[in-house]
């Protein structure tokens, strides 16, 4: 179970303390390409950039190109990152449901983050997947919400949405690992694409990478 962990630790930690290695250097993290008409590629530079910034305030080395896997590849088993983001719909296979289960509870970590209107799919799809657990919800007293930046007063709000209070959930392993966080009428990834994108002002685009670091440093340390 520790094996995923291991290698993400490598791909932060390791790099900046002996170096790029090869083969983990160039597994990175990776988008979550799914089917049922959701536009799971929406935005492709905001991996790259919240690597880049990762980088320059962690010390770290991470690909800056994206990756994009399915969840029927076997190449899914590589990745101890995914992100998961789209305005609408959702729809995993059978396959894909178990796989991502099996991923999730060897280690791996998924980010899925609302960029409005994949709300109902998601709490679906998620539900397939661990159909006996269910979505905590999170606040700034969670660890992860201090990891690196302060967020203690609770998740930033990047876009209005539908004018709600922003909110994380959480889905844990019976070792109360953190496999999955969810973050919704919040869009945090928003505010990782570039500044032409969403004509976001600079506080708003700091914010959201800060709270991007502070996922990275906490699943690091778990």
């Amino acid at each position: 179970m520790r094996t995923l962990r291991l290698l993400l630790w490598l791909l932060l930690i390791a790099p900046s303390l002996f170096g790029t290695v090869d083969g983990i250097m160039r597994t990175g993290f990776a988008r979550l390409q799914y089917d049922g008409g959701g536009d799971w590629y929406n935005d492709p530079e905001v991996l790259p950039n919240l690597a880049r910034y990762a980088n320059s305030v962690m010390g770290s080395n991470f690909p800056t190109d994206q990756s994009i896997v399915k969840a029927s590849d076997p190449k899914l088993f590589d990745y101890p990152f995914l992100y998961l983001t789209g305005h609408g719909n959702i729809r995993f296979s059978d396959r894909e449901i178990d796989n991502l289960r099996t991923w999730m509870l060897r280690g791996g970590f998924l980010y899925a983050d609302d960029d409005y209107g994949m709300d109902t799919a998601f709490r679906r799809e998620i539900k397939r997947i661990f159909p006996e657990r269910e979505l905590s919800l999170l606040d700034g007293s969670f660890p992860l919400f201090t990891s690196f930046f302060d967020f203690s007063t609770g998740l930033p709000k990047i876009h209005l949405h539908d004018e709600k209070p922003p909110q994380a959930f959480g889905i844990f392993d019976d070792n109360g690992r953190l496999v999955c966080l969810y973050t919704y009428e919040s869009n945090i990834s928003d505010g990782w694409a570039d500044p032409s994108t969403h004509k976001d002002p600079p506080a708003i685009r700091d914010k959201a990478l800060q709270f991007g670091v502070n996922i990275l440093y906490y699943i690091t340390q778990k």
